[in-house]
């Protein structure tokens, strides 16, 4: 992987929206999608190129695309991009790049592409967006010391990070039937409650409703049961990468986690952004591995590769959004909640694949590897509301005059990621969004549940 001609910053598109200085994306990105036109009885694949999305299978039909990108786009015929990750980073890599020679404002083939647009290209704003893939397995890391500390500090004061910390990426098994494309409700989950530790719990909806910010990684090619992937290659196992929600009931987390982990206080709901950014695109943004403190061990051999060291990391800039109804109602701005950067994680994606893999565990195309939260050394680079207000102790001040510690009924959270560098042209990864619906418990009580503590 190097950067090459797609890089150039100087690099414009026919696609007039394609230049325009907010887009997430210019033809430097192409990220993938799943698409559906309101006229289509199937899904189909797509590529992001301003505010419009390029149906792959079209180009196939129309003849636009060069002969060493044809077996990446043949596997786009397909209503999910599984068949396509499976085949490697090669032939993704060869489509992109001839999906970028076709969508260049000086691209030889410029004319016929140009009268061909009906057929291949459809505006965004028209079609419905939908989850990238059939994801068969799901994993959630804990990549972030900052995130790792602030809450083990709530907790364990005298001992937030526990011993393992800083030898193994931490991780658990999640719940991929239940990872909901962004823009979809989520409906408030119940569980078991005990705020009260003389009181037994009760069954009731969470009042201490969270959001995570993550990067997920989805996997491309994967690996037979028993034959784990080295670090060194680990990163031609990931096909790209995309924004993650891990929502969390903080209550239900709290009281159900001892001894085995995170269970139903997770399970409720994932939203991932329906965009897929490709590693190949990533590749000017790439920046070394943040040093370890003194006193911090090196990962063990398996986990360590200099060239994962030296370019394993990626400057990711990241916001959080929070809107209200009442700000809804009253047409104010989306609340920034917090700024982060990914560039702050203390592992990597390598050491994710290479650590998950180790026991000779196999995974699968579109298998997603989730990051944790992204957290910063600031308080306004915290990725959740549990650090962000401290365990509910320091409340957001909205516009509007009303605070938040946790999420209420008709709060919206929007995740937004982008990369930019001087010499390089802005990237960015689309919106990941949710909105917080009342859950079965709520309608049956009319909203009544007490949520003074969250």
């Amino acid at each position: 992987m190097t950067v090459d001609d797609t890089h150039r910053a100087d690099l414009e598109s026919w696609v007039e929206s394609a230049q325009a200085p907010a887009s997430d994306f210019p033809i430097q990105n192409l990220p993938f999608a799943i698409f559906r036109r309101p006229s289509d009885s199937h899904s189909r694949i797509g590529i992001g190129i301003g505010d419009q999305i390029l149906d792959v299978a079209a180009c196939v039909q129309d003849h636009l695309l060069e002969a060493d990108a044809i077996e990446a786009a043949q596997a786009c015929g397909v209503p999910f991009l599984n068949q396509l990750m499976s085949l490697g980073r090669g032939p993704a890599r060869a489509l992109r790049r001839s999906v970028s020679a076709m969508l260049r404002a000086d691209s030889p083939d410029r004319k016929r592409a140009e009268r061909m647009s009906d057929e291949i290209l459809a505006p965004m704003a028209d079609v419905e967006l939908q989850r990238p893939e059939e994801i068969g397995d799901y994993t959630d890391f804990y990549a972030s010391i900052y995130h790792a500390t602030n809450v083990g500090s709530m907790f364990r004061p005298e001992n937030p990070l526990l011993p393992n910390y800083k030898w193994i990426p931490i991780g658990y098994h999640g719940r991929a039937s239940s990872i909901l494309p962004s823009g979809t409700p989520v409906q408030r989950p119940s569980g078991q409650l005990r705020n009260n530790p003389d009181e037994p719990p009760r069954f009731a909806p969470t009042q201490r409703l969270d959001y995570e910010l993550e990067i997920g990684a989805y996997v491309g090619k994967g690996n037979d049961i028993g034959n784990p992937i080295s670090v060194e290659k680990a990163e031609s196992h990931i096909f790209g990468l995309t924004l993650v929600n891990d929502w969390s009931a903080r209550d239900i987390q709290t009281w159900e986690y001892q001894p085995l982990g995170p269970f139903l206080a997770k399970s409720f709901a994932t939203t991932v952004s329906p965009w897929i950014v490709t590693l190949d695109a990533l590749e000017p943004f790439r920046i070394p591995v943040p040093p370890r403190a003194d006193g911090d061990p090196a990962p063990l051999p398996y986990l360590f590769a200099q060239g994962d060291q030296e370019r394993g990391s990626f400057d990711i800039a990241l916001e959080v959004y929070l809107t209200t109804e009442r700000m809804r109602s009253d047409r104010h701005a989306p609340f920034l909640v917090s700024r982060g950067r990914f560039a702050d994680m203390y592992w990597t994606f390598a050491q994710f694949v290479a650590h998950h893999t180790s026991n000779g565990c196999n995974l699968r195309p579109c298998d997603l590897i989730a990051s944790g939260t992204v957290s910063g050394p600031s308080d306004e680079s915290r990725g959740c509301l549990l650090e962000r207000t401290w365990r509910g102790t320091k409340p957001l001040q909205l516009p509007t005059g009303e605070t938040r510690t946790f999420l209420e009924n008709g709060d919206e959270v929007s995740f937004r990621g982008y990369c930019q560098r001087d010499g390089f042209a802005r990237i960015g990864f689309g919106e990941c969004r949710g909105v917080v619906v009342g859950g079965q418990e709520d309608r049956r009580t009319g909203g009544q549940e007490d949520r003074r503590t969250g």
